[in-house]
C-alpha cells in the first residue's frame, strides 16, 4: 500500500482563530457603541448594564429630538470642548460627526440638520434608533446581561459583579468602562465608579454638574406669578463669553439652552466666589438708541407694562424679570435710558448650581493623563474608558453624544489594538 501524502510531510499545529472575551460595562451610547465596534473586530463581546433595560438615559435624550450630532465645520465643532479639545480631537477626527450620521443611516434612521445646524433623525426620536441598533447588536453576537451592577476587580484580577442574589466573578481578556457620570442617577449613572477607579490608580477630576440649572433667590411675588414661564429669543453673558438662547425660570432659579451654554463659566463663578453674575439681554436684536426711541413714543394712558409689551415686544415674564432687577427702585422710576439698559443687560445674581443629579451631563471624571493614547487606563492595563466617565464637558446641540461614540469607538479600537498586540507576543514567546 502506498504511504499517504501526509506521512511524508511534517505535521504543522495550527493555532486556532484568536477570539478575545471583552466585557463592556454599561449600556448606555457608549458601552452599545464599544460593543458594536469590539465585535466587527473579532472579539466575543458581553455587555454588563445595572439597570433592567439598556439605554434608558439615551432614551431621555431624544424626549424633546433626538440631538446626535451638530452639522458645523470640524474646526469649530472641536472647539467646543474647550481645554479637552488636544485629548478628544483625535477620536473625534477618527469618527466624525458624518460618520455618526452614516452610522445612524445604516440602522435605517436617516437624518437632517435643522435651522441651528443641531443633526436629528427623521424620526426624531431615540426608541426607533435604540430598537434597530439593539436587534444589530443581538444578531452579531453581543450578549446582554442586565441587573448586574459592577462592583470593582478582585484580588485576582476578576470583574467582580453584584446580580439579585449573588456576586459572580468574571474573567475576561479586557474590559471597557462606559458607566456614564452622575446626571439623572435613576437611569443608571450614579458615579458610584469613582472610588473603585481611584483605588485602582485613576486620577479624577471631582464630578461637577454641567448643562445645568442655576438658583436664584426670587422674591416670593416673582416665584408664584412666573415660575414656569419661558424667556425667548435672549443673549446671556458671563464674563467675556456670550451665547443666544432661551431660558425658562423656575421657582428655584433659572435653567434652558441658554443658561447651559454658560454653565461652565456660572458653575466656576460659583465655586470661586459663591455667586456668578449672569445678564440677560432681552432684546438681542435691538440697539440700545433704538431701545430708548421706542420707550421715547407716546404712551398716552397705557401701563407700563403694556407699554413695555406693545413698543418693545417684551413678554410679560420679561417684564417681570426687569421689576425683580430693578428693585430697590421702582421700574417706573427708572428713566429711558436706564430703562434701555437695563432692558439689554438684566442683572441676575445666582447663587448655586441646581443639584447634579438634575444636570443634563457631568463635568469631572477621570483625567486624560490617567489613560494613554488609546484610552487605556495606565495604572490597569485592559482596562479602557469612554464617554462621560472622562474628564471633559460640551454643550449640549449633539457634541456631547458625538464625544460619548466617538471616545466608545476609539476605546474599542484599542481594545483590539491592545488585544492583539498581547497575542502577538505570547504567540512568539
Amino acid at each position: 500500500m502506498p504511504a499517504s501524502p501526509l506521512s511524508r510531510h511534517r505535521m504543522i499545529a495550527v493555532p486556532p482563530p484568536f477570539q478575545p472575551t471583552v466585557a463592556v460595562i454599561g449600556g448606555g451610547p457608549a458601552g452599545l457603541m464599544a460593543a458594536e465596534v469590539l465585535v466587527a473586530g473579532g472579539a466575543a463581546v458581553t455587555l454588563y448594564e445595572r439597570m433592567p433595560s439598556l439605554g434608558r438615559k439615551f432614551l431621555l435624550a431624544g424626549r424633546g429630538g433626538l440631538n446626535l450630532t451638530h452639522s458645523e465645520p470640524l474646526d469649530g465643532f472641536l472647539a467646543r470642548y474647550g481645554t479637552a479639545t488636544p485629548h478628544l480631537k483625535a477620536a473625534i477626527e477618527a469618527f466624525p460627526p458624518d460618520n455618526l450620521r452614516a452610522w445612524s443611516a445604516g440602522l435605517d434612521q436617516p437624518t437632517f440638520v435643522g435651522s441651528s445646524g443641531r443633526v436629528f433623525p427623521a424620526a426624531l426620536k431615540t426608541s426607533p434608533l435604540l430598537r434597530a441598533w439593539l436587534r444589530r447588536l443581538a444578531a452579531s453576537g453581543v450578549t446582554f446581561l442586565t441587573r448586574h451592577r459592577w462592583a470593582g476587580w478582585d484580588t485576582a484580577g476578576n470583574l467582580m459583579f453584584t446580580h439579585p442574589d449573588t456576586t459572580i466573578a468574571v474573567r475576561a481578556d479586557a474590559t471597557i468602562l462606559a458607566l456614564g457620570g452622575a446626571s439623572w442617577p435613576h437611569l443608571g449613572g450614579d458615579g458610584t465608579w469613582v472610588d473603585m477607579l481611584a483605588e485602582a490608580g485613576a486620577d479624577i477630576a471631582p464630578l461637577r454638574p454641567a448643562n445645568c440649572g442655576f438658583l436664584v433667590d426670587w422674591s416670593p411675588i416673582f416665584r408664584e406669578r412666573f415660575a414656569g414661564q419661558p424667556l425667548k429669543r435672549l443673549a446671556l453673558s458671563c464674563g467675556s463669553l456670550r451665547a443666544k438662547g432661551e431660558a425658562m425660570i423656575t421657582r428655584t432659579g433659572m435653567e434652558g439652552g441658554g443658561i447651559y451654554a454658560l454653565s461652565a463659566c456660572l458653575r466656576d463663578d460659583i465655586a470661586a466666589s459663591g455667586i456668578a453674575n449672569l445678564y440677560i439681554d432681552l432684546r438681542p436684536d435691538l440697539t440700545h438708541n433704538v431701545l430708548t426711541r421706542r420707550l421715547d413714543a407716546a404712551r398716552g394712558k397705557q401701563s407700563l407694562s403694556t407699554h413695555l409689551r406693545k413698543a418693545v415686544k417684551l413678554s410679560p415674564a420679561a417684564i417681570g424679570l426687569l421689576n425683580e432687577a430693578a428693585v430697590p427702585r421702582r421700574l417706573s422710576a427708572l428713566t429711558l435710558e436706564e430703562t434701555a439698559a437695563l432692558i439689554k443687560a438684566v442683572p441676575i445674581r445666582l447663587t448655586g448650581t441646581a443639584p447634579i443629579a438634575r444636570a443634563i451631563s457631568t463635568a469631572g471624571g477621570v483625567t486624560f493623563a490617567s489613560l494613554d493614547e488609546h484610552f487605556m487606563l495606565r495604572a490597569r492595563p485592559g482596562a479602557f474608558l469612554a464617554g462621560e466617565m472622562l474628564d471633559w464637558e460640551a454643550p449640549t446641540g449633539g457634541y456631547l453624544l458625538q464625544a460619548t461614540f466617538a471616545t466608545a469607538t476609539a476605546a474599542a479600537r484599542g481594545a483590539l489594538h491592545w488585544l492583539t498586540a498581547r497575542n502577538n507576543q505570547a504567540r512568539s514567546a
